[in-house]
């Protein structure tokens, strides 16, 4: 597949700058669209056609997460890759099960994401072997957050990092019902019983670094 029209989204200006030269670079007469967030990036893709979208997990409003599920809910066939300063043992499967064709840390050498790229538009998944193992290793046993739902990751996320039942809400435009209840299947299925565990078993399991983040 040819890269003729490319989708980029982040909520960070200077990010997008950076990524869009390495892109003219290696795709110097492709069309590049770029947006702050992810309620823009599921416009553009209902709307328009495009040969690949890459996007950040963490934006404003809707998270990459969930604006990956509509994507694909909207354009099936269309590539996703994930960007994202979280390690890949926290989200590359996570990400690829949900279906992403790559997750690349920001942290990679600019060349990795033409590389990404490359073998993303060979209809082939972005993963390095490390990550490739955990998909071949069935008998691996899973940590507690890794069972998990989509949303309820990004709850426990918030949750961990200090935000209230409240502030969550307002961030995931849902209603405190909802989150309670996500609450209370997050806190059965990690074994817990209060925020501050939350918060020690995320820093335990490098889920979150700072509690103010």
């Amino acid at each position: 597949m040819e890269m003729k029209r490319i989708i980029l989204a982040d909520d960070h200006s200077f990010v997008r700058l950076g990524i869009i030269q390495i892109l003219k670079d290696e795709y110097p007469y492709a069309e590049i669209k770029q947006v702050g967030d992810a309620g823009s990036l599921i416009r553009e893709v209902s709307l328009h056609p495009w040969d690949l979208v890459i996007t950040d997990l963490d934006m404003p409003g809707r998270s990459g997460l969930e604006a990956l599920e509509q994507i694909k809910m909207l354009k099936p066939e269309l590539p996703v890759l994930i960007l994202s300063i979280y390690p890949e043992e926290l989200y590359a499967v996570r990400v690829i099960k949900a279906g992403a064709s790559g997750y690349l840390n920001k942290n990679s050498a600019p060349d990795e994401l033409i590389v990404a790229i490359q073998r993303i538009s060979l209809g082939k998944k972005y993963i390095t072997p490390e990550i490739a193992e955990k998909f071949l290793d069935i008998d691996s046993t899973k940590k507690p957050h890794e069972l998990l739902s989509n949303r309820e990751f990004e709850i426990f996320k918030l949750l961990a990092s200090g935000k209230t039942v409240s502030q969550v809400a307002e961030m995931l435009s849902i209603a405190l019902t909802t989150v309670s209840t996500h609450r209370s299947r997050i806190m059965d299925k990690l074994n817990l019983s209060t925020n501050s565990d939350l918060t020690r078993y995320a820093i335990a399991n490098q889920i979150i670094t700072d509690i103010n983040m």
